[in-house]
């Protein structure tokens, strides 16, 4: 009879143990299904914010904002070499931290980290220990773990995770931060024609307009508040032959007479730039075609009434003559979304191979 007894509990105590292990290995299974599922939220998160109406550095920001709501972090710091110096883009640190926060590619602790490539987990064992790269601080981080950033094998700055308890990183799926850190560097590397193209806009001598390139960055922005604008570029048609024939400075005057005259006449919410040359651009922001028609009517015969004038010495006389500009316009409708470097393509090569007689305003 008792060695029944002890036969049934020993059954039960297996039961137990192959029961608790199925439950451990559930938990733990729920646990990968969730951290996946929070590792495609936030991919989903990246994504919804590289599409956002925002500046370069403002969604690098974003992004860390979701990676410290997401991942229940205490700190986190991304830092990018910006080709001249190491500068934070994204922190949720005191400033009074952020001179060691730029500088940790020149602690020792880290630089094996960077030149491995891989990360660098370190905590210390009690509150009264600092981490190696703190300098005056205490208190604030106990444990930390550093990712070198490469794109296309080039090493391009650091991501690191901090935390005021030691050990707090200590069971933490480095797995998935991996991933985190490959979609930080998919968003960066996304972003970065963004970055350049917000910063190519210059200012035109003559015109005192910005160039083209403003309309790709943060021009498009303004643009694409409104469903549909109407695109309009004209061109001097006669600035090459007033250069011939006067000057290049009384046509460098023609430009400056004629796009003051139009920023004068029009909106603020209106963009206005020197697209190339002879060539500019006005995008009417929300405005049908058939309401910009009429305003360009009147600005094209006020332009063309607009004169220079130009002294010239003939022998012991001086003859004044006047120069006017000749201006072509075309028009075409541009929806938000689409690729307005393309259609100011199209604009530019109508403008440039339509009969040099023409100068109607045409809608194409």
């Amino acid at each position: 009879m008792e060695g029944l007894v002890i036969a049934i509990l020993l059954i039960v105590i297996i039961l137990l143990t192959y029961y608790n292990y199925r439950i451990n290995k559930n938990i733990k299974n729920l646990r990968g299904i969730k951290q996946r599922v929070t590792s495609l939220n936030v991919l989903q998160e990246f994504m919804n914010t590289i599409g956002e109406e925002s500046s370069v550095d403002e969604k690098i920001k974003k992004i860390n904002d979701i990676l410290i709501e997401k991942y229940d972090i205490k700190y986190s710091t991304i830092v990018i070499f910006n080709g001249a110096e190491y500068e934070i883009k994204a922190t949720n640190v005191n400033e009074k931290h952020w001179d060691t926060l730029k500088n940790l590619q020149n602690e020792e602790i880290f630089k094996d980290s960077i030149a491995m490539a891989k990360p660098k987990y370190i905590t210390v064992n009690k509150d009264s220990e600092r981490l190696p790269y703190q300098k005056l601080e205490f208190g604030r981080a106990k444990s930390a773990i550093f990712f070198p950033l490469y794109i296309d094998n080039i090493y391009i700055g650091y991501w690191i995770l901090e935390n005021g308890i030691p050990h707090a990183f200590d069971n933490i799926d480095t797995t998935i931060l991996e991933v985190v850190k490959d979609n930080i560097l998919s968003v960066i590397k996304t972003v970065s024609y963004q970055s350049v193209v917000e910063s190519l806009p210059r200012q035109d001598l003559y015109s005192e307009l910005t160039t083209s390139e403003y309309l790709y960055g943060n021009g498009k922005k303004i643009i694409d508040k409104y469903a549909t604008s109407t695109v309009c570029m004209f061109k001097i048609i006669n600035l090459e032959e007033i250069n011939e024939q006067f000057s290049r400075s009384i046509g460098n005057k023609i430009i400056t007479e004629v796009t003051s005259f139009i920023k004068e006449n029009i909106s603020d919410e209106y963009l206005f730039v020197r697209y190339m040359g002879p060539k500019f651009v006005i995008v009417f922001s929300g405005i049908e075609i058939d309401g910009a028609a009429g305003f360009l009517e009147d600005l094209k015969k006020n332009i063309e009434n607009i004169e220079v004038e130009y002294e010239k010495k003939d022998k012991k006389k001086v003859i004044k003559e006047i120069a006017k500009p000749k201006i072509n316009f075309v028009i075409s409708t541009y929806y938000k979304g689409t690729a307005l470097e393309s259609l100011n393509k199209k604009l530019e090569e109508y403008l440039d191979n339509v009969d040099k007689q023409e100068s109607e305003i045409n809608s194409i």
